[in-house]
């Protein structure tokens, strides 16, 4: 992998190690006065910004932004994730990760992090080993206007639903301070597209690690955010870029 920012005196064209990519992605110290929640997006678009091909990420992807994807996965307290990502990406728990015990371990974190899905009919088949065999109990994370039944059903199939917003759907403010107060600062969204729109627009998005593949893929695919656009656009610094094989990996954070 070739390290194009911050510019250093020799190109490195060898693989990283994965302390290294640890170090490269590591989440910043709180600020003072800062709850330490960090909320951070991981998503990947075509070169024309399509961020699926037949409605899924995996064909626009590779094995570096896999490996990138399992980094980012091992630092985090929780993954946050849509309902309808859940359904059409066939989530599973996350793993332990080989290489990443240690770290976890030191942090205080569990073997792997929670996934965290946002849903507000819950409307999830809750026989799915996401749900039934997770390392780290399965989050939920829905409106107070839910359906009762469907609650009910989560819990008994071992999720912990969160109540994070006073209607149908979850507020995304509210659903960072919910996972805040049990303790997970460290947050990481994989979208989708509808999810990590809402979370642009909420201005609660810290951070976006972004894979750039240089494919085409035409059609109408999603772009990597949805829904309505922000009265101002919101401007992220670049952290670093990396690339390999034609894949760029851009870290861009709120300065």
């Amino acid at each position: 992998m070739r390290r194009l920012f911050p510019v250093t005196a020799e190109t490195d064209d060898r693989e990283w190690s994965l302390a290294e990519l640890a170090a490269a992605y590591a989440h910043p110290e709180p600020r003072p006065g800062e709850s330490g929640a960090w909320l951070r997006g991981n998503m990947v678009t075509t070169l024309d910004g399509a961020a699926q091909h037949e409605g899924r990420s995996q064909p626009i992807s590779n094995a570096t932004d896999m490996r990138i994807f399992g980094t980012l996965r091992a630092l985090a307290d929780v993954v946050v994730v849509g309902a309808e990502t859940v359904r059409q990406e066939g989530y599973r728990p996350a793993r332990a990760r080989a290489g990443f015990e240690d770290l976890r371990a030191a942090a205080g974190q569990p073997p792997a992090p929670a996934i965290a899905v946002v849903s507000a009919r819950l409307d999830l088949d809750f026989a799915l080993p996401l749900f039934t065999s997770p390392l780290t109990p399965t989050l939920i994370l829905t409106g107070a206007a839910a359906p009762a039944d469907r609650i009910a059903a989560a819990e008994k199939a071992g999720a912990r639903v969160l109540i994070a917003g006073d209607g149908v759907g979850v507020e995304p403010a509210r659903a960072v301070r919910a996972l805040a107060e049990l303790g997970h600062t460290r947050l990481l969204t994989e979208g989708g597209p509808r999810l990590l729109g809402q979370f642009v627009a909420a201005g609660v998005l810290d951070e976006l690690c972004l894979t750039i593949s240089p494919m085409l893929a035409a059609g109408d695919a999603q772009r990597i955010t949805g829904g309505p656009s922000v009265a101002v656009p919101q401007r992220l610094a670049l952290v670093s870029l990396l690339e390999e094989d034609g894949f760029l990996f851009a870290r861009h954070g709120r300065s």
